[in-house]
């Protein structure tokens, strides 16, 4: 009887999470459909997080694009016809590797920019410094001071 309550109480307990909405989680108990939705969860991006899927994310939004996903696919429509309404609605950002156009040629160019920024003003701070560094030759006034200095000829203005 005592385990038999214990079983009752996990099964309610289980049943009381909302791991459906939460997370990317297999539709309609169909295996298929589940990894398919899993597959179109992981090529869209988190707009919360930006460095997650949904698939993987935990945020609101990607709650409710989870959801969003499921109606799609619940109304027949093609993995195509899903990313398509997604990138209407949401624009190219929202595809975790977003196609390679003019309108999105900085996000796939922009790290091979700044990288290249970045080591050209590194090259020209070293060579500002090796230059500062370099000892430059006196002019013969100094030249002259510096040897009136050495012979003890005191203050050579």
């Amino acid at each position: 009887m005592k385990r038999l309550l214990i079983a009752c109480a996990l099964a309610a307990s289980v049943l009381a999470l909302p791991a459906a909405a939460d997370e990317a989680v297999p539709t309609l108990n169909d295996p298929v459909a589940a990894k398919r939705e899993v597959e179109l969860a992981k090529q869209l991006r988190c707009l919360v997080c930006q460095n997650e899927t949904i698939a993987d994310s935990r945020a609101d939004l990607a709650k409710d694009l989870r959801s969003k996903l499921r109606e799609q696919m619940a109304a027949g429509k093609t993995d195509e016809e899903i990313i398509a309404f997604m990138t209407d609605r949401y624009g190219d950002f929202v595809l975790y590797r977003p196609p390679l156009k003019a309108t999105t040629v900085l996000l796939w160019a922009g790290p091979f920019l700044l990288l290249a920024v970045g080591v050209l003003i590194g090259w020209r701070v070293i060579r500002a410094r090796a230059r500062a560094a370099r000892p430059q030759p006196l002019s013969a006034a100094e030249r002259e001071r510096a040897e009136r200095l050495l012979r003890g000829e005191g203050d050579a203005r």
